[in-house]
């Protein structure tokens, strides 16, 4: 199916974005007479950095058990046990599974009242390499399902928790994993002095490449990165289409099923995923649209993805342009965010719409192929599939690398912030000094005890039937 008539009725993006969204710009404050470097030092004395140590579990906090249950409604029944299998294999892979349950625990817990536009799932295992529409590898925060304005802090403290969780599950001493925490809060805090220091537009256009690890001090990453770096140049949507399609006898190319992660979807739904490219053509910038319309749909399947997204709607598409090597769009189910109901926000007009804004706000370069639609009313994101995608799992670092990646998630975390609040504010806040570091880490160290309570629950509640899994997929 061509997409060219889609084009010509499209909508502006910007208006796209905003229209009928009451978005309240994180960060924005009135200053008066104060900078708002100063203003940030003045939150000292109403918040006390040391305060962002304090965890306890609240007497009505929700069984883990019944979170996991809740989260299962409205996903494809027969994928629940793979989600569930993923999440107990390990306490990391449960953490990255529970971003709601995690939300439910940060809001009994102090923040300054500063927001910023908050990746929302901001653990270790969310943060990875990408191709620019130029070609360029560089590396930023890369999952957004759950973003939405709240507090900064928010996303801090689920980073610093999910490196200790993952260098114990690596195996590293317990001091290995605290220091693997505190680097990272100090990296975020030494990144936000550094952009608050900068021209305005040179902070803005900061872009996380090579220059990375000599600002993170990360050179123990620097061999991992460049092997991360040559195997991410070579995950193409070429690549996956000629290793998970064949080419029929009239030159077209099917996917073929490799169940239970890559299966066949029934014409009535493959025909409303490709119809759906039309309203998402429309939610491209104006001067890619062209482009895309020379691109027609050869094929559609259901793929499996993620840990937390297990269960949801995920299609792949395949598109064929003027004999071009082929291109893959991910279309994937987008829904409410975990965190909305902890910050009292409501439902998003579209919650793919909600996911692409809050990716290009945080973002210093974007997939230029992102978009949003609706498929059978349900909202979906559209992205690039494998476009030069890759990653690091914290969980199999040694304890001499899981230090430099803390630091260098920090410093990507500080600089997505940075978009949407002034790092003159934060940096005014959280210092010179490493009170807020250490009080990172203390309150990582808790969580991840928790995590460890949590996931330990989990895996009874499996053995015990209450509920399935199906492991090793």
């Amino acid at each position: 199916m061509a997409v060219a008539e889609a084009v010509g009725t499209a909508r502006d993006e910007e208006n796209a974005v905003l229209e009928g969204r009451a978005f309240r710009v994180p960060g924005f404050r009135t200053w008066g007479n104060r900078s708002a470097k100063a203003e940030g030092k003045a939150l000292r004395k109403a918040f006390s950095r040391g305060e962002h140590a304090r965890f306890e579990t609240a007497a009505d906090r929700p069984d883990v058990v019944d979170v996991v249950e809740q989260a299962n409604a409205g996903r494809l029944d027969h994928l629940v046990p793979i989600r569930i299998g993923r999440m107990v294999a390990t306490p990391f892979a449960f953490l990255r599974g529970s971003a709601g349950l995690m939300a439910a625990d940060l809001a009994n817990t102090p923040v300054t009242g500063v927001d910023a536009q908050i990746c929302g799932d901001a653990h270790a295992g969310n943060f990875g390499l990408y191709g620019s529409a130029d070609g360029r590898l560089v590396m930023d925060v890369n999952d957004f399902d759950e973003t939405t304005p709240g507090p900064w802090e928010w996303d801090l403290k689920r980073l610093a928790a999910s490196l200790v969780v993952a260098a114990r599950v690596g195996g590293a001493a317990e001091d290995v994993a605290r220091d693997a925490a505190r680097d990272a809060a100090e990296a975020y805090r030494k990144t936000m002095a550094l952009l608050a220091g900068m021209p305005v537009l040179q902070a803005w256009q900061a872009i996380a490449d090579e220059s990375l690890v000599w600002h993170a001090e990360a050179h123990d990453l620097t061999g991992l990165l460049e092997q991360v770096s040559a195997k991410a140049r070579k995950n193409t949507s070429a690549k996956f289409a000629s290793r998970s399609t064949v080419e029929l006898g009239d030159g077209r190319r099917r996917f073929v099923p490799d169940p239970p992660v890559l299966t066949t979807v029934d014409d009535a739904t493959a025909e409303a995923v490709a119809q759906s490219l039309a309203s998402y053509a429309g939610t491209l910038s104006p001067e890619r649209r062209p482009m895309f319309a020379r691109f027609a749909v050869e094929d559609v399947a259901f793929r499996v993805v993620g840990t937390g997204s297990v269960g949801l709607r995920s299609y792949v598409v395949m598109l064929e342009g003027s004999g071009d090597e082929p291109l893959v769009l991910q279309v994937k189910e987008s829904r409410r965010s975990a965190l909305a109901p902890y910050l009292g926000i409501g439902h998003d007009a579209h919650e793919g719409r909600r996911v692409v804004f809050g990716q290009k706000i945080m973002q210093a370069v974007t997939d230029s192929l992102l978009g949003w639609t609706t498929v059978g009313g349900l909202p979906f994101q559209v992205r690039q599939f494998r476009n030069m995608k890759g990653s690091i799992d914290a969980s199999l670092l040694p304890g001499d690398q899981i230090d430099d990646y803390a630091r260098m998630t920090g410093a990507l975390l500080a600089r997505a912030h940075s978009h949407s609040v002034d790092p003159k504010l934060l940096a005014g806040y959280c210092g010179k000094n490493g009170k807020l570091d250490e009080a990172m880490a203390d309150f990582a160290v808790a969580y991840a005890d928790q995590t460890e309570r949590d996931h330990e629950r989990l895996v009874a509640a499996v053995a015990a039937g209450r509920l399935p899994a199906e492991t090793g997929v």
